[in-house]
């Protein structure tokens, strides 16, 4: 796995193992949210922050904003119960593996700390939520943002708007505080 590599490594990488987070958007919040767990069930090695953008959790695409956001030109409900078909295969029923659907698990508790970024008129607003809400009555450490109005990969249709900049800044900032926390001071 690259996460023991980058552990065994950190040395040589010169970073410090005891600070070491994942981060990844929409499918890559996916694999984010399942290294995290599996790091934790195996025992190590350890994972310090989660940061999970307009993750996709949840291949039962059962929620209400998977049916509500059906606009053919953005991503909508059918396309992200593509992806889970493409990835995981059709007629799956509940044979799926909560690494693979991270939203299956059920014990989120002793997963590092979090952060989920959810938008508006994406079709994993209310997945994205919901992981939220579970991992905070897990006891995990959550941020969230929401952004309203902004849609799955909004950022690509337009990479220079003070949103996007806005958005970036705000899970660059999260991330960066978490893994340099600024020590209390009396």
């Amino acid at each position: 796995m690259v996460l023991c590599w980058l552990i065994d490594h950190a040395t040589q990488l010169g970073i410090d193992p005891n600070r070491v987070a994942v981060a990844g958007t929409s499918a890559g919040g996916c694999l984010s949210a399942a290294l995290a767990m599996m790091a934790r069930d195996r025992g190590g090695p350890s994972v310090a922050y989660q940061c999970l953008l307009i993750p996709c959790l949840d291949d039962r695409c059962d929620t209400p904003s998977m049916t509500r956001i059906a606009d053919w030109r953005i991503t909508n409900g059918a396309t992200i119960q593509w992806t889970w078909d493409t990835y995981l295969g059709t007629g799956r029923g509940d044979n799926v593996s909560p690494y693979a659907a991270p939203a299956r698990s059920d014990d989120l508790s002793g997963l590092p700390p979090a952060y989920l970024l959810t938008c508006g008129l994406d079709p994993l607003l209310d997945e994205g939520l919901d992981y939220a809400r579970r991992l905070i009555e897990a006891n995990v450490a959550v941020q969230t943002n929401h952004v309203p109005g902004a849609w799955h990969f909004f950022e690509a249709y337009a990479p220079k708007s003070l949103l996007v900049h806005g958005t970036t800044a705000h899970w660059l900032g999260a991330l960066s505080a978490a893994l340099h926390p600024v020590p209390f001071v009396r």
